[in-house]
């Protein structure tokens, strides 16, 4: 399947407010693009959201306390067929139990494509594509806000691009929070902004989920490979602001050897022409 072919889902996430004991009614839309050359028969489930390590790479099959809500979810009219250029809304339910515990609650709706056909009626699933709908749920209560940034960095010499920046944050509460990462780019010798450009802002947010720790990665490359730049990042989390800049080198290998060798064939140069002068003088 061309890519231009696939399904699409929005929205690719959602943060939702949650009140022990009631309802809460949400949607996402799918979508099969006017490009695709065949009808889309699709499947919708909930299924549990986690992260793993600080590269925040997605599970959607270890269980835990923030994931309980996968239980209370309901999927109104899971299945349907799509043909090209059509669009279809896809109701969900979230029945908040009344004891239901304060802080985040996180799951994914997939939506994956779909075979029918079991002799007995039942749908038979064969998820060769899937594509996740986040929710970030916080159910109200007692909740705990307590984290840190715990690094901002990047070097200060390159010998390609792109210039990384990282960031590390921690969330010790309970409730997910956001983290908001700036870079900015200016040329060393004339101070011009290269980076970023126009109505952009170079600033991206984050979501940090309960227990955990991320590392946000930022990459610059829309720069010359070869010259001194002064960047700065800029992390803002839970109150807390942390700045760093200093000054960039980007200096590619080739460019390296190229010196090198030009140095070392003017030492050379040097050194036979003042051999040559004292012969010069001995002869004398």
């Amino acid at each position: 399947m061309d890519i231009s072919d696939m399904f699409t889902v929005t929205p690719m996430s959602q943060t939702i407010e949650l009140v022990a004991g009631e309802e809460y009614t949400g949607r996402i839309v799918v979508a099969n693009p006017a490009s695709a050359k065949s009808d889309f028969t699709y499947r919708v489930t909930a299924s549990v959201y986690n992260v793993r390590g600080e590269e925040y790479e997605a599970d959607f099959l270890t269980e835990s306390e923030q994931s309980q809500i996968v239980k209370w979810i309901e999927i109104k009219e899971p299945t349907g067929t799509l043909k090209p250029n059509e669009t279809r809304e896809v109701e969900f339910t979230i029945k908040v139990p009344e004891n239901a515990p304060a802080g985040g609650q996180y799951a994914a709706l997939m939506v994956g494509s779909a075979g029918s056909g079991a002799s007995n009626g039942s749908v038979t699933v064969n998820n060769i594509y899937e594509m996740a709908s986040i929710i970030y749920a916080n159910v109200d209560g007692e909740t705990v806000r307590e984290g840190e940034i715990t690094s901002n960095s990047f070097p200060g010499f390159v010998t390609s691009l792109p210039i990384t920046t990282r960031a590390t944050v921690k969330n010790d509460g309970n409730v997910h929070e956001k983290a908001r990462v700036t870079v900015r780019v200016k040329d060393f010798f004339s101070s011009n902004m290269i980076y970023p450009e126009n109505n952009e802002t170079g600033t991206i947010e984050e979501v940090v989920m309960p227990y955990t720790t991320r590392e946000i990665i930022r990459e610059v490359d829309d720069l010359s490979s070869l010259g001194v730049y002064e960047v700065s990042q800029i992390v803002q989390y839970m109150g807390e602001t942390f700045t760093e800049s200093h000054t960039v080198i980007v200096c590619p290998i080739w460019f390296m050897m190229l010196v090198a060798v030009t140095v070392g064939a003017i030492g050379a140069a040097i050194t036979y022409a003042i051999r040559r002068h004292r012969r010069k003088k001995v002869l004398v």
